[in-house]
């Protein structure tokens, strides 16, 4: 199976992508396009991969699944695109707890891009969503995918440090 992935997760999962699990995935994926609205954009599922390499792993962000909100997820956990006003209420709390811990002001906008090219791999547990509708492709087999993805960071490296976020209304 072809997934386009940046090189260095290329190395680490390409066994990955051979499975009978993933192959099935990769399946109800596309079915999934074709039939409704699906978070992010196909381009974008695997963009937590791609702006941040393996190698330059510091820290791992967990999150649930993506924005299912039409616009909003574009491939890292948390994030928005640029031009999403009001950023979301969960990243939104997020600012505001490093603004209060940290007095780092409030930024102008809700992508973290910046964070994943200092090493912040922003990774939510399933990788696409139907719109409208959160957890709604939580048993497509994402989550055997990104707990093997979990695996390979924690036995693989050192340091790196784990969040998992449950945020509060």
């Amino acid at each position: 199976m072809q997934v386009k992935i940046e090189p260095s997760w290329n190395l680490k999962l390409s066994e990955e992508f051979e499975k009978p699990y993933f192959k099935l995935l990769i399946v109800k994926v596309r079915e999934a396009y074709q039939s409704s609205d699906v978070w992010p954009k196909g381009s974008d599922i695997f963009n937590a991969f791609e702006k941040c390499p393996f190698d330059q792993v510091k820290v791992v962000i967990l999150g649930q699944d993506p924005y299912p909100t039409p616009g909003h997820a574009h491939g890292l956990c948390f994030s928005v695109a640029e031009h999403v006003k009001p950023i979301p209420k969960s990243l939104q709390n997020i600012f505001k707890e490093i603004q209060s811990d940290l007095n780092i002001p409030f930024p102008q906008n809700g992508n973290l891009e910046r964070w994943a090219e200092q090493g912040v791999f922003m990774l939510n547990a399933t990788l696409t969503v139907k719109a409208g509708e959160p957890n709604s492709h939580q048993k497509f087999g994402w989550e055997k995918f990104t707990d093997e993805v979990i695996r390979k960071i924690s036995s693989q490296k050192s340091g790196v440090v784990f969040l998992l976020w449950e945020l509060m209304q």
